[in-house]
């Protein structure tokens, strides 16, 4: 079953990178957003590769691997490659899929295009980034 737009919102929405932004704005961020069912194996990031998609699990687990050593394992509604869509660094982390997945993806192109279409998206979207990068402040 295919998710309608409201929900796709209500995904997003939960994203830090974008809980900054209006009803109006998660709904064009949505747009972007294909659903996409994966296999059992399917590596969906690879450490040290560059990032050219974001995430949202959506039914189904993967493991994060780092230095080929298991740092987490994530399920539906948990996220992963936001930063690669704003940022050009190389993945920090292997994602692998370890039972079917279906998922939500936007390709950094789709949301590099949006940005440029909406700056106050970009503005949102670079203050949610620089909040989480910020060192913590005594």
């Amino acid at each position: 079953m295919r998710l309608g737009g409201n929900q796709k919102i209500d995904l997003i929405r939960k994203v830090p990178l974008f809980a900054r932004c209006s009803r109006a704005e998660l709904k064009e961020i949505a747009l972007l957003a294909d659903e996409i069912d994966l296999h059992e194996g399917k590596e969906m990031t690879r450490e040290g590769e560059p990032g050219r998609e974001f995430f949202v699990l959506l039914e189904g687990t993967a493991d994060v691997k780092k230095n080929s050593r298991r740092v987490n394992t994530l399920g539906a509604g948990d996220f992963f490659g936001e930063i690669a869509l704003v940022s050009r660094e190389p993945r920090t982390a292997t994602v692998t899929a370890t039972s079917p997945v279906r998922a939500l993806v936007i390709t950094d192109r789709s949301f590099r295009r949006l940005l440029d279409d909406a700056p106050q998206v970009q503005t949102k979207v670079m203050e949610a980034m620089a909040e989480r990068l910020a060192p913590e402040t005594l």
